[in-house]
């Protein structure tokens, strides 16, 4: 295993440990629960939006599952709590073309781009793990949809 594949898993393993942004909102604006069916992973994600509707100013969910899935979701919330909904999809979208690489050559921007994220880009070479790392932005995205309809109403 290479020095920069061992970083990575380190990364990985620290962020399941140390679940930033485990927990419940009182009264979330938005809330989504996804389910791998391939393996069990669960989370609930929860989601506080900013009075006018364009950043997420509170992120907090609970789950549970393997590493992947737990550490894709700590690192997103600490990459995202406090920015922008657009940025959710900036980096939801560049998240996402890192897992379709298929284990393909990472652009540097892409990298700097998704910062600590990057470290799931070896995961992309299993497609059953995919999913996994893929679950808790799925269910990011859905609960500031929810969020975001309920306030347009």
């Amino acid at each position: 295993m290479s020095d920069l594949e061992q970083m990575y898993q380190a990364i990985i393993l620290d962020a399941a440990r140390e679940r930033h942004g485990e927990g419940t909102l009182a009264a979330p604006d938005g809330e989504s629960f996804q389910v791998n069916p391939t393996c069990g992973d669960q989370v609930d994600m929860q989601v506080k939006l900013s009075d006018d509707g364009e950043r997420l100013t509170d992120i907090k969910w609970n789950g549970h599952g393997c590493s992947i899935s737990q550490a894709s979701i700590s690192i997103m919330t600490d990459m995202l709590e406090g920015k922008s909904v657009d940025d959710l999809h900036e980096l939801y979208d560049a998240f996402r073309t890192m897992m379709d690489s298929r284990g393909g050559e990472l652009p540097d921007d892409l990298a700097d781009q998704l910062e600590d994220a990057s470290a799931f880009h070896g995961v992309s070479k299993f497609p059953a793990r995919i999913k996994c790392a893929l679950l808790g932005w799925m269910a990011l995205r859905e609960a500031v949809d929810e969020a975001l309809q309920a306030d347009s109403k």
